[in-house]
């Protein structure tokens, strides 16, 4: 019998003024940014400061929850669940000229993306994020 640990996570979908979505792109697949909690921390604040850190956007307000998502992974014989919290939230690109890849998580590229070009990049994505996205 595996002992299993919840891990929460926060996570965030963002849209600017064009229609375009925010993919960041690691280990070969493109991506959201997201993270996990901190001490203290709500969820919303979680996503907002992961959005932030790892894209290099300065302004970021959050919209509303998306969903909730799930994957599990064992390590060490425990059976971790990772709950990833979904927010919407919306940037301007004016605010933001330059979004900065957090190397240390290792992104390579960040990209606005066109709500309807999004076909493409979700093949090479995880299922739990074309969940998310479907709900665009």
């Amino acid at each position: 019998e595996h002992m299993s640990l919840i891990i929460q996570a926060g996570g965030g979908v963002i849209q600017n003024e064009k229609n375009q979505v925010l993919l960041i792109y690691r280990r070969k697949k493109w991506d959201l940014p997201k993270g996990k909690l901190d001490p203290g921390e709500t969820l919303e604040e979680c996503a907002v400061r992961e959005v932030k850190e790892e894209t290099g956007l300065q302004s970021v307000l959050l919209i509303k929850k998306l969903t909730v998502t799930q994957h599990t992974y064992l390590q060490d014989s425990i059976q971790f669940i990772k709950e990833t919290h979904w927010y919407l939230m919306s940037a301007t690109t004016l605010e933001n000229k330059t979004l900065t890849p957090q190397l240390e998580e290792e992104i390579e590229k960040i990209e606005w993306i066109d709500i309807d070009l999004l076909p493409p990049y979700l093949e090479d994505s995880y299922p739990t994020i074309r969940q998310v996205l479907s709900l665009l």
